[in-house]
């Protein structure tokens, strides 16, 4: 091959590929729009919108030209180029296995899907969900048939691999075996000690003022308004329109103040990775998370890490204090620190503290597995749930609400997706551990509310890669170590234990 050709043959496979990004971004916008503004009524003209709109990002994708202008790119000098190829032919390859009839069926369905979610969720109604669970699940099947290239995976490594390149059912299992071991046990001995005071943060915080407090943080840890917003919606998401557009929501509770704060900052975390996108990559399937675990590892980190700590609230509780005076008056540093680390077994999952939050993904992984094996039908799910919340936890939800309506991701077909929340657990203690390492002083940084050094970090350590690396090689980069959930039981045993006097 020529050098001219080939070059010629890249740049247009770029346009190409930018082209169908631009597609997807906009089906982006209209999912958003269905999470936040959208009337009710518009539901299923909003699932045709979307089908035809991702059936167009299909077909470009698919097309013969595509297979053709890969195959005519060579292997280029430029390394990024050569990333580039190699991601995109991996996108390629899953996306020409699927029929481009059932893309649109399934994106048609996924429409329906959420809507029907949102509404059982809000009426307590599981039975209303089955049927929409049932054909999510029958299409992640055929999903992973379509994908499979090895004859030994099951349909869960295939749809795993979608969402955490390089790991596979066993290798989950393996670790999260010990990870539920130890924090099962900690979680007991938490549970039997004398527990933490935080009735005072469960008193009448107006709504207008929480979202005001919530606005403060979020430009003051950093987050530039002028290529995002907030907003408000049943379940807290990040979405990603643009280079300079990148939507997070976050929901609120009269009585639990920190629910929002949590969520903004989670979401933020998430903002962050997307924001600090190379600009080289701007506009390509490179300009993305390395995986659904990195990218948690960087909500989780902001989240957990940094805004559970003494030294972020050392800064923002006058803030928060100056917002709330009477429901805060004479509540010290070390007793919110102390409340806001409170933990213990519960229902909701993005609710729950450091220890139990792993548990909570732990679950999911047991009983997704099994519809995805076929094992475990949907309207068997709920008794399932609810035996293994007794099992973990002690404990069992009032209701569906509580329990296997929380989430969102089934609705969505997102089969896979709930194991990269314990292991962005695990990679954000990696990448903190080295953090702390490289920049000493960073509790003093957190207690002025400086944090561009530790964005500058991020940006050059994990950030800018995109999806360039896969996650075991972008840890070990930034790392120069292997995934492991030591750090991460480390961390959480010798907090806790300090926390709770164990």
């Amino acid at each position: 091959m020529k050098p001219d050709r080939a070059r010629s043959a890249l740049e247009k496979l770029m346009a190409l590929d930018r082209e169908r990004m631009l597609l997807s971004r906009a089906a982006a916008l209209l999912q958003w729009d269905q999470e936040t503004y959208m009337p009710p009524a518009a539901v299923e003209e909003r699932a045709e919108q979307l089908a035809l709109l991702e059936g167009f990002a299909h077909e470009k994708l698919t097309a013969p030209e595509t297979g053709d202008l890969l195959e005519r790119c060579g292997k280029p000098d430029d390394e990024t180029a050569r990333d580039f190829i190699r991601i995109f032919a991996r996108d390629h390859a899953r996306a020409v296995s699927l029929p481009a009839d059932f893309v649109r069926e399934a994106a048609r369905a996924e429409g329906l899907s959420q809507a029907a979610w949102a509404e059982a969720r809000k009426n307590n109604d599981f039975a209303a969900f089955v049927p929409h669970l049932q054909k999510m699940t029958a299409l992640a099947r055929a999903r992973a048939g379509y994908w499979r290239r090895d004859a030994a995976q099951s349909d869960y490594d295939v749809l795993l691999d979608s969402y955490e390149p390089g790991m596979n059912e066993a290798e989950t299992g393996a670790v999260f075996a010990p990870l539920g071991k130890r924090l099962g046990a900690l979680l007991k001995k938490i549970s039997a000690a004398p527990q933490i005071e935080t009735g005072f943060l469960h008193q009448k915080f107006e709504i207008q003022n929480q979202e005001a407090f919530n606005r403060e943080l979020l430009r003051g840890l950093g987050f530039d308004t002028k290529r995002g917003r907030l907003d408000v919606s049943a379940h807290p998401f990040t979405t990603t329109l643009g280079f300079n557009d990148v939507r997070i929501t976050t929901r609120y509770a009269e009585h639990d103040i920190m629910s929002g704060i949590f969520s903004v900052i989670h979401e933020a975390g998430h903002a962050f990775y997307e924001l600090a996108q190379d600009s080289r990559l701007r506009g390509l399937c490179l300009a993305e998370g390395s995986s659904m675990g990195i990218h948690e590892s960087q909500s989780r980190l902001w989240e957990n890490v940094i805004g559970k700590s003494r030294a972020f609230w050392e800064g923002w509780l006058p803030v928060l204090k100056a917002r709330f005076p009477r429901e805060l008056d004479g509540v010290e540093l070390s007793g919110f620190y102390r409340a806001v680390n409170a933990a213990g077994p519960s229902f909701i999952r993005t609710e729950a503290d450091e220890v139990s939050y792993s548990l909570h993904i732990i679950l999911r992984f047991e009983l997704e597995r099994r519809l995805a094996a076929g094992t475990l039908d949907a309207a068997g799910a709920p008794g399932a749930w609810n035996a293994a919340m007794k099992n973990l936890f002690g404990i069992e939800p009032p209701d569906d609400a509580r329990g296997i309506l929380q989430d969102v991701h089934w609705s969505m077909g997102a089969f896979g997706y709930f194991p990269s929340y314990a292991l962005g657990n695990l990679y954000s203690l990696h990448f903190w551990r080295k953090l702390r390492t490289d920049i000493p002083g960073v509790d003093r940084l957190l207690a002025r509310r400086e944090y561009a050094e530790i964005h500058e970090w991020l940006k050059n350590t994990v950030h800018g890669f995109g999806r360039r690396l896969d996650p075991a090689e972008l840890l070990l980069k930034a790392t120069g170590e292997k995934l492991s959930s030591i750090p991460f039981l480390d961390y959480t045993e010798e907090k806790y234990s300090e926390l709770y006097g164990l």
